[in-house]
């Protein structure tokens, strides 16, 4: 099984530095384009299967990349970014670009001490959804010897690797995965090998 995981376009919310986690927030018009070069890229990807976060801005990732292929679009949850709950919309950093919150300064520099917010989700609540989706597709004997597109969010890709990583205290692995980034995953007789990381194609 071959596992492309890819991470949505640009929004206008991640142009602003906004935290975006459950908030329905489109790609841009940068993001659409970016998706669709990363597409392009990709044309000769043979995909069977794309699961994608409900969000329309990884939903429209999907469907950029996927161009006129005809592959079942499946939304599944658990691989949805993490729900920032009160803080959702607030701004990351201010014009000097220091951190305005201390809690969210935290998820970005040591995200396991991440206090849960109000109505909001930690990185265990995200790191044990996605942990439940990975293991149901990777051993679901149907997928065995297919080509899967995954489209998520930022945290949930980070999330995800953690299966392969097993590294929980090295939560980011230097940064936040790009915008249309993508990490290819082999998962083979039970063992799993990261091919590539954090591969941007535009």
């Amino acid at each position: 099984m071959l596992i492309y995981i890819v991470r949505h376009g640009l929004t206008e919310w991640n142009k602003l530095k906004k935290l975006q986690g459950a908030a329905d927030v489109p790609l841009a018009k940068e993001g659409i384009l970016l998706a669709e070069k990363t597409g392009e890229a990709l044309k000769d990807v043979k995909f069977d299967i794309c699961f994608t976060s409900p969000l329309s801005r990884a939903r429209q990732t999907a469907e950029c990349v996927l161009g006129d292929r005809n592959v079942s679009i499946i939304p599944d949850k658990r691989i949805q970014e993490i729900n920032f709950g009160d803080l959702e919309g607030g701004c990351v950093r201010d014009a000097e670009g220091n951190y305005i919150d201390p809690q969210v300064e935290m998820f970005f520099r040591d995200p396991v001490n991440f206090k849960r917010p109000e109505n909001g989700e930690d990185i265990f609540d995200v790191i044990a959804r996605t942990k439940d989706f990975w293991e149901e597709k990777t051993s679901d004997p149907s997928l065995t010897d297919k080509t899967v597109l995954v489209a998520s969010h930022g945290c949930a890709v980070r999330a995800l690797l953690q299966n392969i990583y097993h590294d929980p205290e090295n939560f980011w692995h230097g940064c936040v995965p790009p915008n249309c980034c993508v990490n290819l995953v082999e998962v083979k007789n039970g063992k799993t090998v990261l091919l590539e990381e954090d591969k941007v194609y535009a």
